[in-house]
């Protein structure tokens, strides 16, 4: 059996057999899960912190290394 017929086999069962879990139900965008919402904005925030913290200590860094401080 060539290659190709396996790749055609292959795409041929996993067209009829898969299902998308996205298109299941559509959001509620009158009642928004708040929980998520939360979530997602908070660590948002964390990473934003984490960021400008990291950021500061290798300015420090820097700065120490060259003796502008």
């Amino acid at each position: 059996m060539t290659f190709s017929r396996l790749l055609s086999r292959a795409s041929v069962y996993n067209r009829a057999g898969c299902r998308s879990i996205l298109t299941g139900s559509k959001p509620d965008t009158a009642n928004p899960n708040w929980l998520r919402v939360g979530l997602a904005f908070g660590t948002t925030a964390f990473i934003w912190g984490l960021l400008f913290k990291q950021h500061s200590t290798d300015v420090h860094e820097y700065r120490i290394r060259n003796g502008l401080e």
